[in-house]
């Protein structure tokens, strides 16, 4: 797929088929996400990634808005050092935001679809994947083929009208 039509057909996958997605397919995701930028090039980020059934279906629980995990082929934590200070906790996030859509584009590239949760639970994210207690597990990534309907093109995407969000010069 062409980078401006993974742009254009990404979306929030909930619902997923049961075919499993391919190891190979499932490094080079998580591969995006490592050759994200980051301030400084620090790289403060790890990934783990969740094949496994049973620690699929415990991951949505630690947050209502990660049920869809459960569902999923696959799922990506991406997890943080607790920060020193505001500012590095500020680009940090920022940091992760970009690995994030890097993720959801490698995916969208490949026709699989992904659905982001943030997590509540830190304390029962840490136990089902082992992370330590000085890290906390930012976001859920879920992924796996889309049970509806393949990745294409939005013709006419969900969104404020692009001469309303585009300034030119000054607001």
């Amino acid at each position: 797929m062409e980078t401006w039509d993974a742009i254009r057909s990404r979306r929030n996958v909930r619902e997923y088929s049961p075919r499993p997605v391919p190891d190979a397919d499932l490094e080079r995701i998580v591969e995006a996400g490592w050759r994200a930028p980051s301030a400084s090039n620090r790289q403060h980020w790890d990934f783990v990634l969740v094949t496994d059934r049973d620690q699929l279906t415990r991951l949505s629980t630690v947050w209502q808005g990660a049920r869809h995990i459960a569902g999923a082929a696959a799922a990506i934590a991406l997890v943080l050092p607790q920060p020193d200070d505001d500012r590095t906790a500020l680009t940090d996030r920022y940091d992760l935001g970009q690995a994030t859509f890097a993720i959801m584009m490698a995916a969208a590239d490949l026709g699989i679809g992904t659905g982001h949760s943030g997590v509540g639970d830190q304390d029962l994210a840490r136990e089902i994947l082992g992370v330590p207690a000085d890290h906390q597990v930012a976001y859920l990534m879920g992924i796996g083929y889309p049970a509806d309907r393949p990745l294409r093109p939005i013709a006419r995407p969900d969104r404020r009208p692009f001469d309303e969000v585009l300034h030119r010069g000054h607001w």
